[in-house]
């Protein structure tokens, strides 16, 4: 059963809060020149140890977004459903639902710009979780206009066995030129 990580968000939000907090409290002290060198007014001084702080803020934010990524999604666990069409007239997308396990994990609605960058090439990455090893039922229900502008509504289903590893799996919508339908596919990657 996989574990609530709700609690992680905000537990690595507040250690970075904590964090600017206790920098925002270092007391910055303006250094003294030495005869002959230039001698440099404390706002400046402060102004490079903020830029400084900034940087490190920075820093630290994107590794613990890291963290988090990998503590959310282990590799071992992760299943990954990606989107993508190869369909001129047979098939207008309106949304997708996937369930796994019989279990419903996303519902998108698709705006018209998404399904015109989804026609250019472009590949979504519909869902993203964790699931344990062994067989699992993954169900794609597509919604669209299909042929003569028709409302059409379909499912895919396919049987992924999960092992040790992150799962790739590809939902395709494709036109069938010989039937005048779409298809829909779904297949693993390797």
């Amino acid at each position: 059963m996989p574990r609530d990580t709700r609690s992680a968000v905000p537990f690595f939000s507040g250690i970075l809060s904590l964090l600017l907090f206790a920098l925002s409290g270092i007391p910055v002290q303006a250094g003294e020149g030495d005869a002959g060198k230039e001698v440099r007014s404390p706002a400046a001084s402060l102004d490079e140890e903020v830029q400084s702080l900034k940087q490190e803020v920075l820093a630290l934010n994107r590794d613990l977004f890291l963290l988090e990524e990998e503590l959310l999604f282990p590799s071992s666990t992760q299943l990954a459903v990606f989107l993508s069409l190869d369909v001129g007239e047979f098939f207008a997308l309106d949304s997708v639902q996937l369930k796994v396990d019989d279990k419903v994990v996303t519902n998108y609605l698709y705006t018209e710009r998404e399904v015109q960058a989804l026609h250019r090439g472009g590949v979504q990455r519909l869902y993203m979780g964790n699931i344990k090893s062994g067989e699992h039922e993954l169900v794609a229900i597509f919604t669209g206009k299909g042929p003569n502008g028709r409302d059409y509504r379909r499912g895919a289903n396919h049987v992924i066995t999960k092992s040790l590893g992150p799962s790739f799996v590809e939902l395709k919508i494709v036109d069938l030129e010989s039937k005048e339908q779409p298809d829909f596919e779904i297949k693993e990657w390797e």
